[in-house]
């Protein structure tokens, strides 16, 4: 029998483990999949209140049923038990099922995977704030941590045949770290997106986590820009790229990377600054540390209430600033987070609402994510992998304001959008968790 041969079984008969298919479409049905594997009793009562007399099931993709054996068995320990006489009689715990047993496997690596780049991403912006304060005393032990920092980072994206860019959870990481550590993550995705030699992707990801470090002596008022700002302060808060600079070469960065560093808010149309560069005029490290710092900003500007979500700001890069980046790098950014990066707030195609958390860079175009189901508590959803349920797609995208009140909590999009990366893995199996 082919793996996918599927045949037709009667409604009463459907037990746990079972991989079915439903022929409804998507509105005369609650679960988010049309063909998944029966996790529990009450998927099973669901099913049978929706007034079907039979579905289709797929033995090959489903759990071996229990042996006659273990049905006797079992019924030989429910006639060993001692008859109820009035008194309460504890029942014998049952033993999980396959099914049950492999959906909690699956929540637990899930959780292992995400709080292993909580954990690093955390890491990392702790041992950014310990070398921005020996910048002044130390300036050369300050580089040599960088340099450590931003290593570790590059091996662990070469090891990688693909790489996950995953959304990290809400309030990760020491504040005043979290915008150089996030540029520093993209940009080295992007250095490898682009096939940047290994010692490129380390100037890339220095220039990147140092672009910023001039700002350690800015006042808060003009540490980002503003509206309303005076022209006093405009140059004060503009004056921070000079001031990289100076400490990167008090640090003893390389050339590349000082240019980078200088370059970072120049734009290829000639409207960013100091030097109101264009085009050929930036380097090439310069060009994509410029983009990924815009994006950033867009979706982590210094007042939340003007926060975009990913997929807005990648729409308003390639709709209206176009011409403010190279096109080659931002074809390959946008290549890279896929039109719905990790953050991004979804309506799929069902109908149901969901968020997307992870997407794999080298596959963009099927991203994972967290779906609204109120039948399953918040903190055991399982991500879904859009790659492994090609009926199921992406209908639009939304602002957090736009869901419902439940699936807006139960979903809690991101007020501070923060990435990390891991290993690609098979996750196929997290789409047949309805």
């Amino acid at each position: 029998m082919d793996d996918n041969t599927a045949i037709p079984i009667a409604i009463d008969q459907l037990r746990i483990g079972m991989y079915i298919q439903l022929g409804l479409n998507w509105m005369s049905h609650p679960f988010p999949v049309s063909s998944f594997r029966i996790a529990s009793e009450s998927q099973i009562e669901i099913l049978r209140g929706l007034g079907l007399s039979e579905v289709r099931y797929v033995p090959a993709k489903s759990d071996p049923a229990p042996s006659a054996g273990t049905q006797e068995k079992a019924a030989a320990v429910a006639n060993t038990q001692p008859q109820s006489n009035g008194t309460a009689v504890a029942p014998v715990p049952a033993e999980p099922d396959d099914s049950a047993l492999r959906l909690r496997l699956q929540l637990l690596e899930q959780h292992r995977r995400l709080e292993a780049c909580d954990q690093r991403f955390m890491a990392a912006t702790r041992n950014y704030r310990k070398l921005v304060e020996k910048v002044d005393g130390g300036p050369t032990l300050a580089r040599l941590e960088s340099e450590a920092l931003v290593t570790d980072c590059v091996q662990d994206l070469l090891d990688n045949t693909e790489s996950v860019i995953s959304l990290l959870s809400e309030g990760v990481g020491e504040r005043n770290a979290l915008h150089p550590v996030n540029v520093m993550v993209l940009c080295l995705l992007m250095g490898k997106a682009q096939g940047l030699s290994p010692e490129g992707m380390q100037d890339l990801g220095m220039a990147a986590l140092l672009h910023d470090i001039g700002k350690m002596r800015l006042p808060d008022s003009v540490n980002g820009p503003q509206a309303g700002m005076t022209p006093a302060e405009q140059a004060r808060y503009r004056s921070h790229v000079g001031e990289s600079v100076r400490l990167g070469q008090s640090m003893g960065l390389s050339s590349g990377v000082l240019l980078a560093i200088a370059q970072h808010h120049e734009m290829a149309d000639g409207s960013g600054f100091p030097l109101r560069l264009k085009g050929e005029e930036l380097c090439q490290l310069g060009r994509t540390l410029s983009l990924v710092n815009h994006y950033e900003r867009l979706c982590n500007p210094g007042r939340s209430t003007a926060a975009l979500t990913p997929h807005e700001a990648l729409s308003i890069m390639f709709a209206q600033q176009k011409g403010c980046f190279d096109a080659v790098v931002l074809n390959t950014f946008i290549r890279m987070m896929g039109v719905y990066p990790p953050g991004s707030v979804v309506q799929l195609v069902n109908d149901r609402y969901a968020m997307v958390v992870s997407v794999n860079s080298s596959r963009p175009l099927r991203p994972r994510v967290i779906v609204h189901d109120a039948r399953v508590p918040r903190d055991e959803a399982l991500i879904l992998d859009l790659e492994t349920v090609p009926e199921l797609g992406i209908r639009r995208s939304l602002r957090p304001a736009q869901l419902p009140r439940e699936a807006l909590e139960y979903l809690s999009p991101r007020k501070r959008i923060c990435y990390f990366f891991e290993r690609a893995v098979n996750q196929g199996v997290a789409g047949e968790r309805t």
